[in-house]
C-alpha cells in the first residue's frame, strides 16, 4: 500500500501542479491524501480533488480523504463540495 499524500497547509494556485503530478503518479491504485495539517483549500486545488474522486471512483478505486482539519471541512461546506467529496472523506470531517 502506497503511504498517504500529506497535503500541504496551504493549498493556493501553486499546490495545484503539484498535487495533481502526484496524484497522477498513483493513477490506477488506492490514494489516501492527509488533510490534517490544511489551513487554507483553494479553488484550483479543490478542483483537482473533485476530479481525482471521480477519476477513482469510476475506475472503482479506492480514494480517501483522511482526518481532515477544520479548516478543510470547513472550505467544502462554503463552496458547497461537502457532499461531491462526502464519500471519501474519514475522521472527523463533515
Amino acid at each position: 500500500m502506497n503511504a498517504p499524500i500529506r497535503l500541504e497547509a496551504n493549498l493556493d494556485i501553486r499546490a495545484a501542479a503539484p498535487l495533481r503530478d502526484a496524484l497522477l503518479a498513483r493513477a490506477g491504485t488506492p490514494v489516501t491524501l492527509d488533510a490534517a495539517d490544511v489551513a487554507r483549500l483553494g479553488t484550483l486545488c479543490l478542483q483537482v480533488m473533485l476530479a481525482a474522486e471521480r477519476d477513482w471512483s469510476e475506475r472503482e478505486v479506492p480514494f480517501t480523504i483522511r482526518d481532515p482539519s477544520a479548516a478543510f471541512t470547513e472550505t467544502l461546506r462554503l463552496f458547497g463540495a461537502q457532499d461531491a467529496l462526502a464519500s471519501a472523506l474519514t475522521a472527523g470531517a463533515c
